[in-house]
């Protein structure tokens, strides 16, 4: 699955792995996936987040390696297709609903999936997608950047 992706695809999704592993052994356990999904905001039990988990869990070890992570990423792309889809996860960054993500709309929106990232790293995510060079991130460009156009 993973040689469906491209190797900037591999190491972003890598990134985003180490960053839900906490304890960097090198899987998502139920109280990670926990802390994952209540800082956007839900609230599952423990027998719903082993439910999630052992979806994904194709080696039975009660928690998500990458590889299975990978997989499971590979699968939501081609399942997102639609443009509607990709509107509504755009729509969730564009908090004041004006048709672009500006810094601090990105900032925000990481913020509240339990990612602090620094000036820096935001001025680069912005800078990347910003094709127009007006310091904010159309439709568009999100598609453009997540290699869905």
């Amino acid at each position: 699955m993973a040689e469906e992706l491209s190797k900037k695809q591999v190491a972003e999704f890598k990134a985003a792995f180490a960053r839900f592993d906490k304890d960097g052994n090198g899987t998502i356990n139920v109280e990670e996936l926990g802390a994952i999904l209540k800082a956007l905001g839900q609230n599952p039990s423990e027998a719903e987040l082993k439910e999630l988990i052992s979806r994904v869990d194709t080696d039975g070890d009660g928690a998500i390696s990458f590889q299975e992570f990978l997989a499971e990423m590979v699968k939501r792309m081609k399942s997102w297709g639609g443009e509607e889809d990709m509107r509504e996860v755009f729509r969730a960054f564009d908090l004041d609903g004006d048709g672009h993500i500006s810094m601090d709309e990105l900032k925000q929106a990481m913020t509240q999936v339990g990612q602090k990232l620094s000036q820096e790293e935001l001025e680069a995510m912005i800078r990347e997608a910003d094709v127009d060079k007006d310091g904010r991130v159309n439709f568009e460009e999100f598609l453009r950047i997540l290699n869905v156009k």
